[in-house]
């Protein structure tokens, strides 16, 4: 049986209440306006809207859609113009939201697609002129900053150095936590490798007439990965940990199978963020899904066809991730990315007025 380790709180009226920027803030709070964070990546383009409340800000408004705005990145070097099409239609409802709700704070940015294309800046430009919304690229390590923001809240009390992870669209992101300060995670490291579950999908496809096909080009897909891991497994080995020890992970792919894990219907919020599940059971969950063909994974409550032909990549990473820090369990955060810029921008509103 999966422990709980955190229930998400809701606010009055079923509206979600999150990780929050520093407890200060809530004084102030009364004053504050409506703050929005907008995340287009490679794969998803998502947006919270939110205000802040006690210790910790409410969500009035969210959106999320998959976009798959790096489709053929991989292969042309380019963002195509029907992916495009797709993120700009999403952002499109985006810039409504923004203006239905009166946000007076916003911070939109784009991750690893936009970051590989070399018209990347000529899209940019696009989604400006047609929605309003001025996207900001990140670099590698500004993403895993905000995700380490956005989730860190998940991870199991304890000592020693942990280990969080985000699995992207195109790229996977990895920091090494070695302490806090004041109350806020202390990098020792961090590392972005350029596989994510839309990238590696076009680079090592999973393909196969049989299982026994399938699960050899899902070795393949780990094969890579580990490759693109190895500075980084160096990097510990070097820091004399990886060892195991608390590991805490944000992605699509940790929550779609801690849905699995727990059976569920239909997805939840409420009983997968900050659940923690046993590692052997992601990793047998993993294996299970490589040995299955699109369609079966289809079939899964909580795969359904849009994640049906992208998880197994994520497995993938998630099981190399599971070789380079061996814990027992691992922490599921369903926040990242958007809630790290919603704390940053709630806390610097407050220090800076």
């Amino acid at each position: 049986m999966a422990e709980r380790a955190h229930q998400a709180t809701q606010a009055a009226g079923g509206s979600r209440r999150d990780a929050a920027p520093p407890s200060r803030t809530a004084r102030a709070s009364s004053m504050r306006g409506t703050y929005a964070a907008l995340d287009l990546g490679t794969n998803n383009c998502r947006l919270l809207i939110a205000r802040p409340a006690g210790d910790g800000f409410v969500v009035i408004d969210a959106f999320s859609r998959i976009v798959r705005l790096g489709e053929g990145l991989a292969a042309t070097g380019r963002l195509s113009d029907a992916a495009m099409d797709r993120a700009v239609a999403a952002l499109t409802i985006c810039s409504e939201k923004l203006k239905r709700r009166n946000v007076t704070l916003v911070r939109s940015v784009a991750t690893e697609a936009c970051r590989r294309a070399v018209n990347g800046r000529e899209f940019v430009a696009r989604v400006l002129a047609e929605t309003g919304i001025r996207l900001q690229i990140i670099t590698a390590e500004q993403e895993a900053r905000l995700a380490v923001t956005g989730c860190h809240a998940l991870l199991e009390p304890g000592t020693g150095p942990a280990l969080v992870f985000d699995i992207g669209g195109g790229s996977t992101e990895l920091v090494l936590l070695d302490g806090e300060s004041g109350g806020a995670p202390h990098v020792g490291d961090w590392f972005s490798a350029p596989w994510g579950v839309v990238s590696l999908s076009e680079s090592e496809p999973h393909i196969g007439d049989s299982e026994e096909e399938l699960r050899a080009a899902y070795a393949r897909m780990r094969a890579r990965v580990a490759e693109a891991f190895a500075p980084f497994a160096a990097t510990l080995k070097a820091r004399g940990v990886g060892d195991g020890g608390r590991l805490l992970g944000t992605s699509g792919t940790v929550t779609t199978l801690a849905s699995l894990h727990l059976e569920l219907p239909n997805y939840d919020r409420r009983a997968v963020d900050g659940l923690i599940v046993p590692a052997g059971s992601m990793r047998g969950l993993s294996q299970r899904l490589a040995g299955m063909s699109v369609e079966e994974r289809a079939r899964l409550a909580c795969i359904g066809n849009e994640r049906a032909d992208l998880v197994v990549a994520g497995c993938a990473i998630l099981e190399v991730i599971l070789d380079l820090w061996p814990a027992e369990r691992l922490s599921v955060a369903d926040r990242g990315i958007r809630e790290g810029i919603l704390r940053t921008l709630m806390a610097h509103e407050f220090t800076t007025s």
